[in-house]
């Protein structure tokens, strides 16, 4: 059995000493390949998880590791040429197989401005189709968050916004991309499958409240469905509050299985299949 992890922070510092060993618990526990997300604290940083993934790819008995790059949407004040010129660069390397994550975050009460946001989304997805390479979408509403956010971004709908931006400017390069730990409902649902994206759940799907997430997980089609962790956030049930890692994959993908009546084995195999047929550059591991 081999799972992806489709998307992890490895460059995190809560891995700092330890990222040997938590590759081999990734390899042992059968998540044999693992997109690294290249986002860091900002620009200066998004290269970090394109070297992880150079210094431990192809090593024995650890995973195979790609890597993207962007700009989050809370860091969209600081996407000017300088940070556009260095994303189209790392784009020419082979182990960087997307772009991302990007999208809009309406949750934080210091997060820029949509209108700032909106321009840092579609320039980054001007990169990613010059580079015919997909993208991780980050999308977080205000619905929960503090008064504070919730007045700042009062009227402005986070999910309406990123689907009018891709309808705009992404659905015609075809190129298709990941709902990064997905938290919508059947309609976003619904017109994330029409745009051409495969859906990822994360480790929150194993919560005990998290029904409706597990209802919209329901829908989507298992060719169209991809797994995650986000490590190091979002742990899954029984781990829920620790560091998360890699190898906690398999516990969201049983969890998936098992809501939808499927073998892990079975969910696996589709799972890995969609990860490499969206991503070109990506090899199946062995």
């Amino acid at each position: 059995m081999h799972l992806v992890d489709s998307h992890a922070h490895l460059d995190s510092e809560r891995y700092a000493g330890e990222l040997p060993a938590v590759l081999a618990r990734s390899y042992d526990a059968g998540v044999r390949t693992i997109l690294a997300i290249g986002i860091g604290e900002g620009p200066h940083q998004m290269h970090c998880a394109l070297d992880i993934a150079r210094q431990y790819s192809g090593q024995p008995n650890l995973p195979a590791l790609y890597a993207s790059a962007g700009v989050h949407p809370q860091e969209a004040a600081h996407v000017n040429a300088a940070a556009l010129d260095k994303l189209s660069a790392l784009t020419a390397d082979p182990l960087l197989v997307a772009v991302g994550e990007i999208g809009l975050d309406y949750y934080h009460v210091d997060n820029p401005l949509p209108k700032l946001q909106h321009a840092a989304f579609v320039e980054q997805m001007e990169v990613a189709a010059a580079a015919k390479l997909p993208i991780l979408l980050h999308v977080r509403a205000a619905d929960a968050a503090t008064p504070e956010a919730r007045a700042k971004f009062f009227g402005c709908d986070a999910w309406a916004d990123l689907l009018t931006l891709l309808e705009s400017h992404w659905r015609r390069t075809g190129l298709g991309g990941v709902m990064h730990c997905f938290s919508g409902d059947a309609e976003q649902v619904r017109r994330s499958l029409d745009l051409g994206f495969l859906i990822s759940f994360a480790g929150n799907i194993t919560y005990p409240k998290a029904q409706p997430l597990r209802d919209a997980a329901a829908l989507v089609p298992l060719d169209r469905l991809l797994v995650e962790t986000d490590a190091p956030f979002l742990a899954p049930v029984p781990n829920r509050g620790q560091r998360n890692e890699p190898a906690w994959t398999r516990l969201t993908a049983e969890r998936l299985a098992a809501e939808r009546n499927l073998t892990l084995d079975q969910l696996a195999f589709a799972t890995t299949a969609n990860f490499h047929a969206l991503l070109p550059r990506t090899t199946p591991a062995q």
